[in-house]
């Protein structure tokens, strides 16, 4: 099969180029998926350049989400016999799917590819209405905004959440999403483009940090915040702490200008701030399968309604790959993807 690889430190988007593996093996419990479109991601570009390793155990190539057809299934293995390992993970398993069904997919690398392939447990369908090149810029987003805007930020109807980037594929689906689930959203983007776009998903509130580059009075004066939804991090998180409410919860799922910060903890001791955050890639298959179910449950009924809907921007040829990386480089708002 066709796959894209890097060459030399990757410094470049130039550096990738087209070469030929064999297909990927599939074990019990996964599938094989001819893949139709790929995602292409922040974390792409860091792997590239060797700043984003995959964790033990992950494909070594580019891609963290696809759509295709599903080429192959082997079932999964026989349960365990102990009745307490039985039902601890109650996910989709191979019943539900069929050779040649259409799925989009988190993968644990090695989306760039022409076959992949995947835990069955991290499926999920095609939503009604939406193109497989639309359907492959989704999965990623969804789960990490999931994840961290709703479980670990603990998201209420009624609350206000403040979402940097909001032209990026997370701050897209942090809009959309938070809309959708009864909250006021603030966002930030810089350049009036950028903010244009945020508003058409939705935001209440959008600040343009080309003009207003201190964003802490904007949303105290709109009310404050009491989820900050983060993928800048250096001195945002300090402004971040000045912008939360009382017992407001500070998320950080990127660090785009800086891994290191900041920060007087008596601000997050006198406002009882929480402060977390994570990754979706090193997540153990099963975590990555709850999360999957849960999002297939709580988030694609959003979907369906037409209450969160496709950010797509641009799609290139696989061949040109690396315009997708100089692309994503440069000022763009919403989701880029591969067509394979």
């Amino acid at each position: 099969m066709r796959v894209m690889s890097v060459r030399g430190d990757g410094a470049n988007p130039s550096d990738l180029y087209m070469s030929e593996a064999p297909r990927p093996e599939t074990g019990p419990g996964s599938v094989l998926i001819r893949t139709s479109h790929a995602g292409v991601n922040r974390p792409d570009i860091l792997q590239r350049r060797g700043l984003y390793p995959p964790p033990p155990g992950a494909a070594p190539g580019l891609g963290l989400e696809v759509s295709g057809w599903i080429e192959a299934i082997k079932p999964a293995l026989p349960p365990p016999s102990s009745s307490e390992a039985v039902g601890q993970l109650t996910f989709s398993d191979d019943v539900a799917w069929r050779v040649g069904d259409p799925v989009c997919a988190l993968v644990n690398g090695g989306g760039y590819a022409e076959y992949v392939a995947v835990d069955l447990r991290h499926l999920l369908p095609i939503p009604a209405g939406w193109s497989m090149a639309q359907a492959a810029s989704l999965p990623e987003a969804a789960l990490t905004v999931y994840a961290n805007l709703i479980e670990h930020g603990g998201l209420q109807p009624g609350e206000t959440v403040l979402v940097h980037g909001g032209n990026s594929g997370i701050g897209a689906m942090t809009i959309q999403m938070g809309k959708a689930w009864g909250a006021k959203v603030i966002a930030t983007a810089r350049g009036t483009d950028k903010c244009e776009f945020a508003k058409s998903l939705g935001a209440d509130l959008v600040i343009d940090t080309a003009t207003e580059e201190d964003f802490v009075a904007a949303v105290k004066g709109a009310g404050g915040a009491d989820v900050v939804l983060d993928i800048v991090a250096g001195d945002y998180v300090a402004k971040n702490l000045l912008c939360l409410n009382m017992k407001g919860r500070m998320v950080q799922v990127g660090t785009g200008r800086s891994p290191v910060v900041e920060l007087d903890l008596r601000r997050v001791m006198q406002k009882q701030a929480v402060i977390t955050g994570s990754m979706l890639r090193p997540r153990s298959s099963d975590e990555k399968a709850r999360l999957t179910a849960k999002v297939h449950e709580k988030v694609w009924p959003l979907i369906e309604a037409g209450r969160i809907n496709p950010v797509l921007a641009e799609t290139f040829a696989f061949e040109d790959a690396a315009k997708a990386h100089a692309w994503m480089d440069e000022s763009h708002c919403g989701k880029v993807v591969l067509k394979i």
